[in-house]
């Protein structure tokens, strides 16, 4: 289970530049964090943000997109979690809960344990709430681990017998995600063979590294194939 509870992915450099841009400096920052939201915050707290040393909090974060006049996700590096996409969309959890119609407690609930359960209906909601490609939506749904162990499978096994599994898990039609498949299977297996050809030479390959390093980074593999950029439809 992720831990989801952790600060979002703040872009110091770019709340820095900003800033600048604006010709404000970090103690006009705090000035408008405490006049216009209420939040007691120092000019050295917003040097720290800036400096990458401290992390504002999500209250923090949606004002001080506020006072850079900017949207809360040109503070954020790239998100990943249903949080990081939700504070990236600057919107509260009970309004997106709302639009995709779930109860806000139960929406929480799924973002805290970073575990989506909703169904077909809801999953197309909250990505197209979120603007999420399906790539996206399969790591914020927490669903990353789980297609990596079907692809380690269908490349070191016989890669047929995983289409239907992966078919159930990913809304991509079979006749992009069986060659997709296969495709990542004929790679790996002449990875191998290139290991066992190589033999007891140095190197990645004579040591079995290439191997590993594949498995290790199969999901990034299987999407560059699969078309990563595609919105989530259901």
């Amino acid at each position: 289970m992720r831990p989801v509870h952790s600060s979002p992915p703040f872009n110091a450099p770019a709340a820095r530049r900003l800033r600048a841009a604006l010709g404000m400096a970090p103690g006009h920052v705090a000035y408008g964090l405490r006049a216009q939201y209420g939040l007691i915050v120092e000019p050295e707290t917003v040097m720290a943000w800036e400096r990458g040393e401290r992390t504002p909090t999500a209250a923090e974060l949606t004002a001080l997109a506020g006072v850079l006049w900017c949207a809360p996700g040109e503070l954020l590096a790239e998100p990943v979690t249903l949080r990081e996409h939700r504070l990236a969309r600057g919107m509260p959890a009970d309004e997106l809960a709302r639009r995709i119609g779930l109860d806000t407690g139960a929406y929480q609930k799924m973002e805290d344990t970073g575990r989506w359960k909703g169904n077909e209906r809801q999953s197309v909601a909250l990505a197209q709430v979120l603007g999420l490609t399906l790539a996206q939506f399969v790591a914020a749904a927490g669903k990353q681990e789980e297609l990596a162990e079907l692809l380690r499978g269908a490349v070191t096994t016989r890669w047929q017998a995983y289409v239907k599994p992966l078919a159930k898990l990913l809304p991509v039609p079979r006749q992009r995600l069986e060659p997709a498949i296969e495709r990542l299977h004929a790679d790996y297996q002449a990875t191998m063979v290139a290991t066992l050809g190589w033999g007891g030479a140095a190197g990645d390959a004579g040591t079995g590294d290439a191997g590993r390093e594949f498995l290790a980074t199969i999901v990034a593999r299987f999407w560059s194939y699969a078309a990563p950029d595609r919105p989530y439809t259901g």
